[in-house]
């Protein structure tokens, strides 16, 4: 089994390029947006507080992240891995990951980091919001504030992943064949 997290800022293509790598190696794609999106959509009690935090352009809690996400990969028993795209996003929420992954039988395989420029970021955001109609991706300020939470937050993933000699980094910019490829070739090492 493969479990991988792609690991990125907002705008990086993490989304995108979980399509191709979910098709090519037989991956669950685990997107906390997505599934967000669709506990929001379907009004459930998580996905009305996790609103109330993204609507301000805020992380949503562990707490609220972890139980959506347990449930999902929990859905998926036979499944041949998963591709994590938003999560962890914290420490804390990496060290639950790791505990609820040990409690299956399982472990994160690699982190895998698509790093881009954060103007060149902010410029996908706006484009991306024109279509998207997420409040979040139409206004530079919220973006920005996504962009310091990640700085705060996540950043230091880099660190707890980098000890567990589990973190890959790939340039993501370029063409989006050219992105997949890149990742491709630590993916098939792992």
């Amino acid at each position: 089994m493969i479990n991988i997290v792609l690991f990125g800022k907002p705008g990086a293509g993490k989304g995108t390029q979980a399509e191709f790598l979910k098709e090519k190696y037989n991956l669950t794609h685990l997107s906390t947006g997505d599934i967000f999106r669709f506990n929001i959509k379907n009004e459930t009690e998580l996905g009305q507080l996790a609103k109330t935090y993204m609507d301000k352009g805020d992380l949503v809690p562990d707490s609220v992240t972890i139980q959506m996400l347990q449930s999902e990969v929990e859905k998926n028993p036979n499944s041949a891995g998963f591709l994590f795209d938003g999560f962890p996003r914290t420490i804390a929420q990496a060290q639950a990951l790791d505990a609820f992954l040990e409690s299956k039988g399982q472990s994160i395989t690699a982190t895998v980091a698509l790093e881009a420029d954060d103007e060149i970021l902010v410029q996908r955001l706006l484009e991306r919001g024109k279509t998207s109609g997420r409040p979040d991706d139409q206004d530079e300020e919220k973006i920005r504030n996504r962009y310091q939470e990640y700085n705060e937050k996540t950043a230091p993933l880099i660190a707890f992943y980098q000890a567990q000699d589990k973190y890959h980094t790939v340039d993501g910019i370029g063409a989006i064949e050219e992105i997949t490829a890149r990742l491709s070739l630590i993916i098939d090492k792992l």
